[in-house]
């Protein structure tokens, strides 16, 4: 870390440069604290169906309750394989007050995706969406699963949720056919919950919350490790960050718009948890590609405050028809993450809403919040911010030597929001991991003489599609597994809508092989942003002396 810490001269009055760690919370302190205080107030709200704050409080206890009665203990994991809907804030919270762990599964995942996480994550219990459970039924036999809980996206809505199944299963057809030996459905698992009682265990505030899946440098998805203190942290980062701009105003409560998926490390913080801790309403999107759908909600609303989101989705719904007829009066805060927010998007945005777009930064290994613009900025800026509280950013170069101001290297970080480890790659851990605690993120950026921080580009290869990382890596392993492919390198591509798009180059065994067959196969083997764009077949790919196929020539 430079010894001037320049960031913190920039610092506005009403943010502290450091927070108060001191009383070792967790996040159950965090819930039952916030349970208590905003019993009557509204946690969450799904296609119009509201969820209190007691009755959260009330139905994670029954969660949590059956999660015991079903043998889950202490330090199990429990994956969680669901879109934005009121089932997923309820199963959190369940898991997190039995001590359990919760593994955040992307619902999108392919059957060879959802096998790895679960075989790594050791998990045995899995809540999943009717609309996923063929991918699970798919991989049954090979991994560990002893319990199911299957819930669908009207279960907890009322009638207006049967009406909701019915036209998701037989009008629209959007649940394939899945065959699962047993489950228990979620109202039946709260019932059985509420029969047989809770236990409170002992949860320390350095017991690990979640296993957050991310990339690797190899290729090879894994979980970062995430504790208590981690997560509590970056909330109260959040908190202290975000303070100027919602103490403008004096508001009865919060509103968030929680568009981006709560399995995604960015609205798992900012909304979810952020959101539970301020006593806020999080408006749950189930379908964030569906831009109508959204509209429509958000011109529903009266009022709305708070609205993280990535590039690709402002951009998606500025250009949608219906954009104008949404009130932004109320709207104070607009975080952007996940990706690279363009200017053109950025200025548009701030012209037709009011608001201007508040760049953040972050990664799943740090709970994700690392920098962030201030949010009172008037206009886009090109940089990623400033560190948050507690928060030391450290630009070093190949030989882990900090470089000078101005000067470009490997953005390392260290806080309270960093995470522990790996889980299981001690290996990987101690590629990430400097002797003196900081993380090394793999982008290079440096730090100006204000302390703000600019990224330039990724370190590596790893590619950022509409805000999710795409590792060349494992894209290759699915390539090499067709036959007709002899050799093949994955590289990004400009994308105007997602950032990037993935590349495959392939050098073909068989002349016979097709983009089609290739494109196939990528469909039932990587879920959609991993899937290349575009497919050139080449008579040969750059090497180096030793054989190592060189992307960069490529590019």
């Amino acid at each position: 870390m430079r010894a001037d810490k320049s960031w913190l001269r920039t610092y506005p009055n009403d943010i502290p440069q450091e927070i108060d760690l001191s009383k070792n919370l967790t996040l159950i302190d965090v819930f039952e604290e916030s349970f208590k205080k905003n019993a009557s107030r509204i946690a969450f709200e799904s296609f119009g169906k509201s969820l209190s704050f007691q009755e959260l409080d009330q139905a994670s206890e029954k969660f949590a309750g059956f999660l015991q009665f079903q043998g889950v203990k202490k330090g199990d994991r429990v994956a969680l394989m669901m879109p934005n809907v009121l089932q997923y804030p309820i199963a959190i919270a369940g898991i997190l007050r039995c001590g359990a762990i919760v593994v955040n599964v992307n619902p999108l995942y392919t059957p060879r995706e959802l096998e790895h996480q679960l075989k790594d994550s050791g998990a045995q219990t899995i809540v999943i969406l009717e609309n996923f459970a063929h991918v699970l039924s798919a991989v049954l036999p090979q991994v560990q699963i002893k319990h199911i809980v299957l819930t669908s996206l009207g279960e907890m809505l009322g009638i207006k949720g049967k009406i909701i199944d019915f036209v998701i299963k037989h009008v629209k057809k959007l649940v394939p056919v899945w065959h699962l030996p047993h489950y228990t459905t979620f109202h039946a698992a709260l019932d059985v919950g509420k029969k047989m009682g809770f236990s409170k265990p002992v949860i320390r505030h350095d017991d690990i919350a979640f296993l957050q899946y991310t990339g690797g440098t190899t290729g090879v998805s894994k979980g970062a490790v995430l504790e208590h203190r981690n997560l509590v942290a970056n909330v109260l980062q959040i908190e202290a960050w975000l303070r100027p701009s919602v103490q403008k105003k004096p508001l009865e409560q919060l509103i968030f718009i929680c568009a981006l998926p709560l399995y995604h490390i960015f609205a798992l913080t900012a909304c979810g948890l952020f959101s539970i801790r301020s006593g806020g309403k999080s408006i749950l999107i189930a379908n964030p590609k569906d831009i109508s759908g959204l509209i429509k909600t958000l011109i529903s609303l009266k009022e709305f405050h708070i609205f993280p989101a990535v590039n690709t989705l402002f951009n998606a719904l500025m250009t949608h028809p219906n954009f104008s007829k949404i009130d932004f009066s109320s709207l104070m805060v607009t975080i952007g993450g996940g990706m690279a927010i363009q200017k053109s998007v950025s200025d548009r945005w701030q012209v037709l809403t009011g608001c201007p777009i508040a760049e953040g930064y972050g990664l799943s290994e740090t709970s994700p919040v690392a920098t962030c613009n201030l949010t009172t900025i008037s206009a886009f800026t090109g940089h990623i911010g400033l560190p948050i509280p507690n928060t030391e950013i450290s630009i070093r170069n190949d030989l882990g030597e900090e470089v000078d101001i101005n000067q470009p290297g490997e953005i390392c970080i260290k806080g309270p929001q960093v995470m522990r480890e790996y889980w299981h790659r001690d290996d990987e851990t101690r590629l990430v991991m400097t002797v003196d605690g900081y993380f090394k993120s793999g982008d290079i950026g440096f730090v100006n003489n204000e302390g703000y921080v600019k990224i330039i580009d990724r370190k590596k290869d790893m590619i950022l599609v509409s805000g999710f990382n795409v590792y060349p890596n494992e894209i290759e392993e699915v390539l090499s597994q067709i036959p007709g492919v002899l050799e093949c390198a994955v590289i990004g591509i400009h994308d105007e809508h997602s950032g990037s798009s993935v590349k495959a180059c392939i050098v073909k065994r068989e002349p016979a092989l097709t983009e089609k067959e290739v494109s196939d196969f990528c469909t039932s083997n990587l879920t959609n942003y991993k899937r290349p764009k575009v497919i050139q077949f080449v008579e040969a790919l750059p090497k180096s002396n030793v054989g190592k196929i060189l992307r960069k020539d490529l590019r």
